[in-house]
């Protein structure tokens, strides 16, 4: 059963997607980054290639030919890879196939309205029986991690 983690209190979602494709990329885990809006899969697309500041996260999109190769994938439509170790959310609905994969990742950002959007997929999730962690990023800041 797919494992669903909330990142919430983000104060840039798409640098937290950032950090965890480079956490995934380390533990050499492929990673499905789901951005149906054109402008966010944009955005996270320039976002990776100059994060970290001394490097970059190899990525490309899930329909180019690299993909059997390519560690990190943006899809910006259902017509993505199937499956694999984990999914990283930067929609405001639930992803198609979540249930395909093995952790599913959602970072919230601090506004109202993400987390009102957030809070009903966690009720979905929650209510479906899947098992839920919550990571304060606030609070793992202020510990250090």
């Amino acid at each position: 059963m797919t494992t669903i983690d909330f990142y919430f209190n983000a104060a840039d979602r798409l640098q937290v997607a950032c950090r965890l494709a480079g956490k995934a990329l380390a533990q050499r885990k492929q990673l499905l980054i789901y951005a149906p809006q054109p402008d966010t899969a944009q955005r996270i697309d320039r976002m990776l290639w100059t994060w970290p500041a001394t490097g970059f996260v190899p990525h490309c999109f899930a329909h180019d030919p690299l993909t059997a190769q390519t560690p990190v994938l943006i899809a910006a439509d259902d017509a993505a890879p199937d499956a694999g170790p984990l999914l990283l959310n930067l929609d405001d609905a639930c992803p198609p196939h979540f249930e395909r994969f093995d952790r599913l990742l959602e970072v919230v950002s601090d506004d109202a309205a993400a987390r009102s959007a957030a809070r009903e997929r966690y009720r979905y999730y929650r209510d479906r029986g899947y098992p839920i962690r919550n990571h304060d990023l606030v609070q793992e800041k202020t510990r250090g991690g």
